[in-house]
């Protein structure tokens, strides 16, 4: 049977994506997010309107889209309340977070150079997309953007590729990191063969 519900977040299953940008002096900022789907070369992602990576986007429009794999949980976590708006807005104040200027030296991960966008990569995660900023919506009801970014360039970790077709990535490799409903996850075996895949 089924019954109504008003949930207050519908995070139904999505990969974890850590977004580098650049800061207005220059520095590196680095958020976790959740909210990001794909479709040919562009991606979608939903952020808060008062965040710092949204900022950044509004400002240089260029980021990196860094997918780390499910083994990278426990330093993604560390991201988990962090912000780098100073000051700190209040709601997340009140939510516990914490105020980090260097997100890559906190999470333990490597800034690596760019070769199309101006923020760096994350050089641990298997998936980095280079990409710019093409439309910006704003949902009034939850303070929040839907960010639709054109991915530039891609650079994945060659263990990932499939051995017969070399530009594939072997979904029997990739494991990435997935979050439903705030908690982290990870894929679980294949559970039937596709024939959509037959043909892509």
């Amino acid at each position: 049977m089924h019954i109504t519900i008003n949930p207050k977040i519908m995070y139904f299953g999505t990969p974890v994506v850590l977004i580098s940008t650049t800061n207005e002096d220059g520095t590196a900022n680095l958020a976790p997010m959740s909210s990001a789907w794909w479709l040919g070369q562009s991606c979608m992602i939903g952020m808060g309107q008062a965040s710092r990576t949204v900022e950044n986007l509004l400002r240089s429009k260029e980021c990196v889209l860094n997918l780390p794999s499910s083994d990278m949980v426990s330093a993604v976590d560390k991201l988990a309340l962090t912000t780098g708006k100073d000051p700190m807005p209040e709601y997340k104040e009140k939510m516990g977070f914490s105020l980090i200027k260097n997100k890559f030296e906190h999470a333990g991960f490597t800034p690596a150079p760019s070769e199309l966008v101006g923020p760096p990569r994350v050089l641990e995660c298997p998936v980095q997309l280079e990409a710019k900023t093409e439309l910006f919506h704003k949902f009034e009801d939850t303070h929040a953007y839907a960010i639709e970014v054109r991915i530039l360039r891609m650079h994945i970790e060659e263990s990932l590729l499939n051995d017969e077709k070399r530009h594939y990535v072997d979904t029997d490799k990739w494991k990435p990191l997935i979050m439903s409903f705030c908690e982290f996850y990870g894929l679980g075996e294949k559970v039937h063969p596709s024939r959509l895949a037959r043909v892509f």
